[in-house]
């Protein structure tokens, strides 16, 4: 077979355009292509009356060696790759080791104990949350009655933060292995659309999620994994090594009891506050790491499918408009857009009392009325929070503090419309756009809980975007605040081996442990853990 990249077509090209413009590209006559399957869609909407879209193909020829002979060099034409997953090893039969254990069930937890119950090593998850089932009526709570469990939220429980998301599944990371082809099949394989396999940026969506989770759940407990859930660990049980390492000996748990374990995969999610400061007491290496800090900017879905596709809105093979945004400040910071979610809706995202944090969601249709995007400004350790490894999430916890108070200290978030944000005052009414988040917003001044050098920022960034994507700076646009978990605000160091800089047999991966950001890249570094841990079992 031969893989095809860049291939483009209009957007409403007839059927036979396809073989046409391959036999172009190919410089090959009709009779020599013997077939083709889309790899990847997408579409390139820089002229948003004049759309096209770009495929990449996996092609069957009659002479397949001479085309790539020709085409010697040329980064588009090339053999299509083995994409198939190999497992590094398996458990020999009748293993009966020390069962590897996993703490987190959100999306890196979820792909290192789906790859250890695959390869035979029965491993036992932990996760401080419940069942997804019971997790989305817990989150509910908050939405509807202003009611939070802490323990059971957008943060914490089956699936991870990744469930109430847009359900974006593509990344940036390098992918040498196509462990991402990975995710995506055992993702299908879970009940998501085939169509995540060749789009170019596919999504699921939040309900789609939630059945999918309990269908790979089902899976790892039918190869002998364990799922114990509402277990959160308190304590490292560590062994002092002759030249100064420590060594993993188990875990001490919420209820008193102790699980021994020697090969532990740290998968705990960016939001595990009262994680990282135990992991900080007991000297796991850490560090500051940089994250974002901003709000959740809403328009109408309308106006930003107007303002990318043109003439072409409402196509069947576009769906809803998505952006991508950025610009950097006369101030020194950059803003940008994050987790855009087209047709979707601001949703709560705290997991601790008297705190407010927005995020955003959309289901698989994306057909609710708003789009929705975290605009964030970047910062880092060196500049804003340069007092050790857990000075993030310090910073983290005193503007969603603020927060809480500016939206009424009921759980509503402060929300301004960009016109009054610009003209430097407070919000008292909504105007033509309606926020989505609930339990409510209370309009005021987002000054009161967002750092002075974001909001200086913003309204520079704002009239720029405006120019970019038509109406995007609208007086009556509503942001609501505050977006500050982006990213970790730690990194827990690792080596090669995936181990703990210094402490042996702790595997820390994902998001939380500062080494993703999104499920599919969470998911690839879950499944790399795994192969380590594997690796690390089988060298004894």
């Amino acid at each position: 077979m031969l893989r095809l990249s860049g291939l483009a077509l209009p957007l409403d090209h007839a059927t036979e355009a396809m073989p046409e413009a391959i036999c172009n590209r190919l410089g090959i006559a009709r009779d020599e292509l013997r077939g083709w399957t889309v790899f990847k869609r997408g579409n390139d909407a820089r002229r948003k009356n004049a759309i096209q879209l770009i495929y990449t193909l996996d092609i069957e020829l009659a002479d397949e060696a001479v085309v790539l002979a020709r085409f010697a060099g040329d980064k588009d034409v090339r053999s299509t790759p083995d994409m198939r997953y190999r497992f590094v090893t398996h458990a020999p039969e009748g293993w009966s080791g020390l069962r590897p254990v996993v703490i987190g069930a959100g999306p890196c937890g979820l792909f290192a104990g789906l790859i250890l119950a695959q390869m035979g090593f029965r491993p036992i998850i932990l996760d401080r949350g419940k069942i997804v089932r019971e997790r989305t009526r817990d989150t509910w709570g908050l939405w509807r009655r202003a009611e939070l469990n802490p323990d059971s939220n957008v943060q914490f429980g089956e699936g991870g933060a990744g469930t109430f998301s847009d359900g974006k599944l593509y990344c940036r990371v390098k992918d040498p292995r196509f462990l991402g082809r990975k995710v995506l099949e055992e993702f299908v394989k879970a009940g998501a659309p085939d169509d995540i396999l060749w789009e170019a940026h596919p999504h699921i969506g939040t309900f789609r999620l939630v059945t999918m989770v309990e269908s790979m759940r089902r899976t790892i407990e039918e190869l002998g994994g364990e799922y114990r859930w509402q277990t959160r660990v308190d304590d490292l049980e560590l062994e002092r090594l002759a030249d100064g390492k420590q060594r993993l000996r188990g875990l001490q748990l919420h209820d008193g009891s102790f699980l021994e374990a020697d090969h532990v995969v740290l998968a705990v999610g960016h939001s595990a506050r009262p994680t990282f400061e135990m992991l900080h007491r007991r000297g796991v290496h850490m560090e500051a790491k940089p994250f974002s800090i901003g709000v959740r900017i809403e328009h109408p879905q309308s106006w930003i499918d107007h303002a990318r596709f043109g003439n072409c809105v409402n196509h069947p093979d576009l769906g809803a408009a998505a952006y991508s945004l950025s610009h950097h400040c006369e101030n020194g910071r950059t803003v940008y857009s994050f987790c855009m979610c087209p047709g979707g809706r601001v949703v709560a995202a705290t997991s601790e009392e008297g705190r407010v944090v927005t995020n955003g969601m959309s289901q698989y249709s994306r057909a609710e009325f708003n789009a929705n995007s975290g605009l964030v400004v970047a910062i880092d350790p060196a500049r804003d929070y340069p007092d050790g490894p857990l000075a993030g999430i310090t910073l983290q916890r005193h503007w969603e503090d603020l927060a809480f108070i500016a939206g009424g200290s009921s759980y509503w978030a402060p929300g301004q419309k960009v016109g009054d944000l610009l003209a430097s005052r407070p919000s008292t009414e909504l105007g033509e756009v309606i926020p989505s988040y609930k339990p409510g917003v209370t309009m005021t001044d987002l000054s009161q809980c967002l750092p002075p050098f974001v909001i200086e920022a913003f309204r520079e960034a704002l009239p720029v975007f405006g120019r970019k994507i038509a109406r995007y700076d609208h007086p009556d646009a509503v942001m609501t605040g505050v977006e500050t978990r982006t990213s970790s605000p730690v990194r827990i160091t690792r080596g090669e081996d995936f181990q703990s800089l210094n402490v042996e047999q702790l595997f820390p991966a994902g998001e939380g442990a500062g080494y993703a950001g999104g499920i599919l890249s969470a998911a690839i570094d879950g499944i790399k853990a795994a192969e380590a841990v594997a690796r690390s079992i089988m060298a004894r």
